[in-house]
Parts: structure tokens; C-alpha cells; sequence
């Protein structure tokens, strides 16, 4: 097995997985097509993987095939962007059957969003010296997908107003600064009906990341559950195991089940695809024990 690919151990587990279920292609804003995330993928050992990219399932066709010939378990998903007080909070869809019902106006809806919100960050970094913002991020995007912050965080770094995409993000584009646009994006339960209205597993993304006390994040947790979610990502990329272990309790305590993932976007980063800290020992089941995903480690076992 290739180094820092770690196997997702869960206690009474009789199977520990090679799987990643969070992960961005150039359908959203990762810098590897879908084809070639899979082929990474697979020489990075994984037997399983989602793709996950922000508000969109654009890049779902392309890696399933790519997955077929590989011989990888693709599962189809999406990360989406919601609001909750005033907090932007994602929530990673996993969609063992696809987009269905509200889901699909739901996506329509985030495109448009998406765009709003560009145009709204555009604005804002053209205030910091960006000059001609928007069209600057599109060169970085090299497509006409919707447009993310890590594109005008590439634009930033190009221009040389910034020396890397981490300062970018702690200048410009991250929690709380001028291009931390949330507020075009729909509720939490509302996007959560639209992942249950299709048939998935709504899995609260990475919680450890949005700067919240534990009493905050536990309401958070309890608002995700009351609207119908299911999961939590317990771990995402790398994380201090304190943490993860504390939140592994939050789970357990709302019946939370767990889900892992590297939040993979570009090689030669710190992240790579199954690239992320260890489960620590906790009774909190796995996401793929969900009904709906119960197919999921049987059909590569």
C-alpha cells in the first residue's frame, strides 16, 4: 500500500478500507479531471472514493467510467454550501442513486448562487489591487465552471499581491474576510431535505474547521440532525487527534455516523487522496453502514 494511505479502522470493523469520501476534480475547483483523480486514486492504492465537488455533479460521468475500467468503487456526491446563523457551513451529499427530486433544481439554484457570489468576491478583491478580479480568476479556472474562492486565491498569487494560496485565504478569502461572501446561500435544512429528497447520506463536511467552541458546534450538530442528517465527516485531512476524539464523542451522542475524507483539490500539497489522520478507537459506526450505502464495501470486498 502506498505511504500515507491510511486504512479507515473502525472498531468491530472485519474489513479496514483504502477509501476517500471527499474529494474535488476540475469540475469544481480541484486542478485534476475527474478521469485523472481517478487514476491517482488508484496508484495511491484506494479501493474506494467519492467525488465530491462543490455544488455540482458535472464530473460524476466521467469518473465513473474512468472508476469502471480502474476497477475503484465510485460513489457519486457533491459538497454544498448552506448557511447556518450566519455561519457558512458545507454538507457533503453522498448519492447512491444519483440526483433526484429537489436535488436538481437545488444544484440549478447553486450555480446561480455561485455566480452571484463570484461577481460579489470580484468586487472585493478588486478593492485589495486585484484589477480585473473576475477575469483573472477565470483564466486560473480554465474553464466556464462556476467560479470558487481558491480560484481568486490562484488569481491573488498570480498577480503577486500574495506569495501562496495560504495567505490568500488568511488575508483575503477565508472565514470572516472581505471574501467570505455566505450569505446567497440557502439554509441548512434546506439543503439537507434536498440530499434525503434524493436518496443520499447527508454528511456534515469537515465541522472541525468552521472556528467553533464545542457548545457551538454541538448545537450546530443538533440542527443538522433535527433537519435529517445522518453523518459527520469525524475525519478530514489531518487534524489534531484531541479534537477528532472529542468530536468522535459528539457523534456517538447524537447517533452520528462517521465519515472520512482527505478534501484532496491539487497534487503537491500537504493532501493527497486517502492522505489523512487516523479514526481513532471510538464505537461510532462508519457512514458505509448506512442502508443506503450498504452495498458499498460488498461490492469491492
Amino acid at each position: 500500500m502506498p505511504m500515507n494511505v491510511l486504512p479507515a479502522r473502525f472498531e468491530g470493523e472485519s474489513l479496514p478500507l483504502n477509501i476517500d469520501l471527499h474529494m474535488h476534480s476540475t469540475a469544481s475547483d480541484g486542478a485534476l479531471s475527474p478521469e485523472a483523480l481517478v487514476l491517482l486514486c488508484r496508484q495511491r492504492g484506494l479501493t474506494h472514493m467519492a467525488l465530491t465537488d462543490h455544488d455540482t455533479v458535472a464530473g460524476i460521468a466521467e469518473a465513473s467510467a474512468a472508476a469502471e475500467r480502474a476497477g475503484i468503487c465510485l460513489l457519486a456526491g457533491t459538497e454544498l454550501s448552506t448557511r447556518w446563523q450566519g455561519v457558512n457551513i458545507h454538507v457533503v451529499g453522498l448519492l447512491p442513486e444519483g440526483v433526484r427530486g429537489s436535488l436538481r433544481e437545488g444544484l440549478a439554484s447553486q450555480a446561480i448562487a455561485r455566480e452571484a457570489r463570484a461577481e460579489r468576491i470580484a468586487e472585493r478583491m478588486e478593492k485589495v489591487g486585484l484589477v480585473d478580479a473576475l477575469a483573472r480568476a477565470r483564466e486560473q479556472a480554465g474553464g466556464d465552471r462556476p467560479l470558487g474562492r481558491p480560484d481568486f486565491a490562484r488569481a491573488l498569487v498570480a498577480a503577486e499581491l500574495v506569495p501562496d494560496m495560504a495567505t490568500a485565504f488568511n488575508k483575503h478569502l477565508g472565514s470572516g474576510k472581505a471574501g467570505d461572501i455566505k450569505s446567497l446561500w440557502p439554509e441548512l435544512s434546506e439543503v439537507v431535505g434536498w440530499i434525503l429528497d434524493s436518496g443520499g447520506v447527508a454528511v456534515m463536511a469537515h465541522p472541525l474547521r468552521y472556528r467553533l467552541t464545542r457548545r457551538k458546534r454541538g448545537q450546530l450538530l443538533d440542527a443538522f440532525v433535527a433537519a435529517g442528517g445522518q453523518a459527520t465527516e469525524l475525519v478530514n485531512g489531518f487534524q489534531n487527534p484531541d479534537e477528532t476524539r472529542d468530536l468522535s464523542r459528539q457523534c456517538q451522542e447524537r447517533q452520528l455516523l462517521a465519515s472520512v475524507g482527505s478534501d484532496f483539490h491539487f497534487p503537491g500539497g500537504h493532501l493527497a487522496p486517502g492522505s489523512m489522520s487516523p479514526v481513532p478507537r471510538t464505537a461510532t459506526l462508519p457512514v458505509w453502514r448506512h442502508p443506503l450505502l450498504a452495498g458499498l464495501v460488498d461490492s469491492a470486498a
